[in-house]
């Protein structure tokens, strides 16, 4: 049997989210030690990826060989492989004080379609409000110096709350060698934006806000094979930790988002590169 739930007036839930903006405003500054501690993660995260960047591996390969089967049935028919990741150091757990690290990997293949042609589209930056729309509001190359790009997005994330997000990136691509090659992103300052498109627009100082997002890396490896291109994608982002009582409003957010974003980033990239070559 299903039951239906009786709505919610609207007067409460104008309440419930009030309470929810002023808590999250309250508490919402990053800490030292939350940085610290995720810079730690990252760090020893690295040494693993550094590795695998060295022997064009990619995170399917390492799976057992019924899910790695699975895995490669799934990509042959168009769907993203995603995983949720967790560094440890020396087998212990690394706290972040105040905050959460969201961690994921994905990866999709893209059948007859180059490195080269990839890059073309994840490089035109200028472009990519409307290639990854509605995620991305505005986008832009700030400078370039031949493989560095410096960038800005305009960001949108929606789950119950919706939070927009001016972010900036150092990017780096590693040169093309033996059919792979790979990139990374650091985003360098993510400022939040309150009554986003209003006259009276506030850009918030950086760390401090809601803290839905203080931190987002990304590392990519593009490896042709197979008769196409595997693009994959680690994400690591921080976040705020969830208030006491909170967690109902802004526990979707802060869980779910990182993941979702992952999926339609790279579903959106193949959708894009099959459009070019068709």
């Amino acid at each position: 049997m299903i039951s239906l739930a009786k709505p919610i007036p609207t007067s409460i839930c104008s309440c419930c989210l009030a309470l929810v903006i002023v808590a999250c405003q309250a508490v919402g500054q990053s800490k030292p030690e939350t940085r610290k501690a995720f810079d730690r993660y990252v760090q020893i995260t690295e040494q693993r990826i550094g590795r695998e960047e060295a022997s064009a591996s990619l995170f399917v390969d390492s799976l057992a060989p019924a899910a790695r089967s699975n895995a490669a049935g799934r990509l042959s028919k168009g769907e993203v492989v995603v995983e949720s990741r967790l560094t440890r150091d020396e087998g212990q757990s690394i706290d972040v004080p105040g905050g959460m690290v969201h961690h994921w990997v994905g990866v999709v293949f893209v059948p007859g379609v180059t490195i080269p042609e990839a890059l073309a589209l994840l490089q035109d930056y200028d472009d990519h409000y409307r290639i990854y729309a509605p995620e991305v509001e505005r986008s832009k190359v700030i400078a370039r110096t031949a493989d560095d790009f410096q960038i800005y997005y305009r960001l949108r994330r929606e789950k119950v709350v919706t939070v927009v997000m001016d972010a900036y990136y150092d990017v780096h691509y590693a040169p093309i060698r033996n059919h792979h090659a790979w990139s990374r992103s650091y985003s360098t300052k993510i400022q939040e934006v309150s009554r986003p498109g209003d006259k009276d627009e506030k850009i918030l100082a950086a760390d401090e806000g809601t803290g839905f997002m203080w931190r987002l890396n990304t590392y990519w490896q593009y490896l042709e094979r197979d008769g196409g291109l595997y693009i994959q994608c680690e994400a690591m982002s921080l976040s705020r930790d969830i208030p006491a009582g909170l967690g109902w409003m802004i526990g979707p957010f802060v869980e779910t988002v990182p993941r979702e974003s992952l999926l339609f980033t790279l579903g959106r990239t193949r959708e894009q590169l099959l459009k070019k070559t068709n």
